[in-house]
């Protein structure tokens, strides 16, 4: 039996930083979005990871660029199979080449386009920003655990954001004019992987699971995935 998608009910995928994405994150997001019946499917950015080219210290045991690149390659294609239309929020690791290239006094006709980088698919668009319904998705460039609602504030209305591994929920705040919600969706990493030392020992851990807004953009639920 087939799903009867709604069109305005939004899947929204955390940071998955590939290729050191949580093993099972891929179906909970499929499945997610099967029983929320989702029409719309946003990631909220950090798609990759790109550890080998970090401003911070990087494993000299891990990766080169390209290997890691190559290794990316291989976890895109099983996303793009099971999610053919996607909205991308790129966020600040998806701009490390971009980034790079400043540093080294590179202008922008060096580099090919971060979509051509990764080769996405037609259906997938990339920006910094989406509108849908009246809520904005973006990465967003804030940590702690009010930082989605902090962009709400910002954006003067309802936001969803990334970026913040550990930290994940919704926060609502209302006045007279309006009630608007702040929803992190926390991300999808593998904590255990080599990228991620630097976590190793702080008391807060990442929080695996995605977001779903729904009813037009008027409710927004952050579920988590099992572990």
């Amino acid at each position: 039996m087939s799903i009867k998608y709604i069109k305005d009910n939004v899947l929204v995928i955390a940071d998955t930083h590939l290729p050191f994405e949580k093993k099972g994150y891929l179906d909970f997001c499929y499945e997610t979005k099967q029983k929320k019946r989702c029409g719309k499917v946003v990631h909220i950015g950090d798609m990759v990871d790109l550890h080998a080219l970090s401003y911070h210290e990087h494993d000299p045991d891990g990766w080169s660029p390209e290997d890691e690149m190559k290794a990316t390659d291989k976890h895109l294609s099983e996303w793009f199979k099971a999610f053919p239309e996607v909205y991308l929020c790129r966020g600040n690791h998806d701009s490390l080449v971009d980034r790079k290239g400043k540093t080294a006094g590179l202008p922008k006709r060096c580099f090919q386009q971060f979509r051509k980088i990764w080769n996405l698919p037609n259906k997938w668009r990339d920006d910094f920003v989406w509108e849908f319904n009246g809520v904005i998705y973006e990465h967003g460039n804030k940590c702690g655990k009010n930082a989605a609602l902090d962009l709400a504030y910002e954006n003067r209305q309802s936001t969803v954001s990334g970026h913040t591994h550990s930290y994940a929920g919704v926060q609502w705040t209302a006045n007279e004019k309006d009630c608007l919600f702040g929803m992190g969706v926390g991300c999808g990493i593998d904590r255990h992987a080599y990228a991620f030392e630097y976590g190793k020992k702080f008391k807060k851990k990442p929080i695996i699971g995605c977001g779903v807004v729904s009813d037009r953009g008027n409710e927004a639920q952050f579920i988590k995935m099992k572990l």
